[in-house]
């Protein structure tokens, strides 16, 4: 059956849904669960034009990262509670369909489990969701919650 669970994980209900789908899963095969949390890179020009803290700009990078870290770390002690002690946490920044495919080839992984809709942006509304993305190009097989 399944040895690894990849779920992408950004925090929204449909994610979290995605992420107790997987648990399940992985209790019925015995699947180490692997969170990955995939923040947007920001251009230097998208950046200079933030009004994510007016006081106090920063890096616009920085602040994503930092807030998908703490996404990622709330999606891992949701599983420990759970019971669960294989299961690790990965953030990176990318184009999300792209780079969740690229991870779960690279780390091995033969499940994704994913949730329908996201946190996504407008784009995803006008070009689709991650979820239908990752569906029609990923090889590993896909398990939309």
């Amino acid at each position: 059956m399944f040895k690894s669970i990849l779920v992408p994980y950004d925090g929204s209900p449909n994610a979290e849904k995605a992420l107790d789908r997987a648990m399940e899963m992985a209790r019925l095969t015995g699947a180490a669960l692997t969170i990955l949390t995939v923040y947007r890179h920001h251009s230097m020009l998208e950046a200079s034009l933030s009004m994510v803290r007016p006081s106090d700009p920063g890096n616009l990078d920085d602040i994503m990262s930092e807030h998908a870290t703490e996404v990622a770390e709330y999606g891992k002690e949701h599983v420990l509670k759970a019971g669960f002690e294989n299961v690790r946490a990965f953030v990176t920044a990318g184009h999300t369909s792209r780079t969740i495919i690229k991870f779960a080839k690279e780390h091995g992984h033969d499940l994704i489990v994913i949730g329908s809709r996201g946190m996504g942006s407008m784009e995803g509304y006008l070009l689709g969701s991650v979820s239908l993305k990752v569906t029609g190009l990923s090889e590993v097989p896909v398990l939309v919650v």
